[in-house]
């Protein structure tokens, strides 16, 4: 696994800590890479909803 620094505002890193307390992700790092995988999973699916063709009407 690599390490990636990044700047996140005050506000959304506080968001990211209240839902590590809550338990909702065990550390902040996790929590980030759940919304990196989540942004890739969104981004593959919007893809394939693009690349499907209508049926053909005649």
């Amino acid at each position: 696994m690599e390490r990636v620094t990044l700047r996140i505002p005050k506000q959304q890193i506080e968001e990211v800590e209240r839902m590590v307390e809550t338990g909702e992700y065990p550390n902040r790092s996790e929590a980030i890479r759940a919304a990196v995988r989540d942004m890739i999973n969104e981004e593959n699916a919007e893809r394939q909803r693009q690349n499907k063709r209508p049926w053909a009407r005649a």
